[in-house]
């Protein structure tokens, strides 16, 4: 959320969280309940208490000592400067509250929209990928031409639709990744139940881990590399001194809300969470 740690790494600087070009939006728009990750309960629509004037987080360095793990876990993956300065032309919420619901509205939508984009970047700068280059770039201008739409048509997008219309091109482009950079059988875990469970160890190299629960799971020193990771769970998973070059689709997001230490190997383009 606005003043969280560093947004995803991606190729396009676009898909990159600028709290300083946001109207807060995240702070304001989604609700969050009280839980291990929040302290309070908070509706949407109603600005958290520790949102300055300024759209800033009043309690940014100490996020997590104050119960707001949630929000250092959040990536809007630029959708929250997009809304803001372009979609509303940097008319802030305060000063044309009239404009308020329809923002936060467009905002949970243009979210979305910039996730799946993301991904798509992410997918073009796989060279092993390129039989599928063409496909993909197609995708992503045509994405990207949504989240530079008015906010009428934004607020319209069938997001499911879309998801749906990218996933089958996601998933060809993570085989061809796979298959030529992992050689050999590799394990099928696509969304499954491993909450808890005691993989430190285990080789999943190459692995399909996509919507996978690895809540609290151990994976202390296993072997990730190349697997995919897209919508895995990793809400604190332990990935002290695993290995996870080359991990397919792993947002910084993810890895805000694991755990691990100096000794855990990221991929290119990702940052080792400050409370790591």
């Amino acid at each position: 959320m606005n003043g969280a740690e560093p947004g995803a790494a991606g190729g396009d600087g676009a898909l990159r969280a600028d709290c300083s070009r946001c109207f807060g939006l995240c702070c304001v728009a989604l609700p969050f309940a009280a839980s291990a990750d929040f302290p309070v309960d908070k509706p949407a629509g109603r600005p958290c208490t520790n949102l300055r004037t300024d759209f800033r987080c009043g309690i940014h360095a100490d996020l997590r000592g104050q119960g707001f793990s949630g929000c250092t876990v959040f990536d809007c993956f630029g959708a929250g400067q997009q809304v803001s300065q372009v979609t509303f032309g940097g008319r802030d919420w305060r000063r044309a509250p009239e404009t308020a619901r329809h923002m936060f509205d467009v905002f949970a939508v243009a979210r979305q929209v910039h996730e799946v984009l993301w991904y798509l970047t992410q997918a073009l700068d796989m060279a092993p990928a390129r039989p599928l280059h063409g496909e993909l770039r197609r995708a992503a201008d045509e994405t990207r031409r949504l989240t530079r739409a008015d906010a009428d048509t934004l607020a319209a997008v069938d997001v499911g639709a879309l998801r749906q219309s990218v996933n089958p091109l996601l998933l060809r482009a993570s085989q061809l990744v796979r298959d030529q950079t992992v050689p050999g059988r590799k394990k099928n875990r696509r969304g499954a139940d491993l909450v808890g469970a005691r993989l430190a160890g285990t080789s999943l190299r190459g692995a399909n881990l996509r919507g996978a629960l690895l809540i609290a799971a151990d994976l202390t020193g296993a072997d990730l590399r190349g697997a995919d990771l897209i919508g895995a769970d990793l809400r604190d998973t332990a990935l002290h001194g695993a290995d996870l070059t080359g991990a397919l689709f792993l947002t910084q997001a993810q890895l805000n809300a694991a755990r691990g230490d100096a000794r855990t190997t990221l991929p290119a383009g990702l940052t080792r969470p400050g409370h790591w």
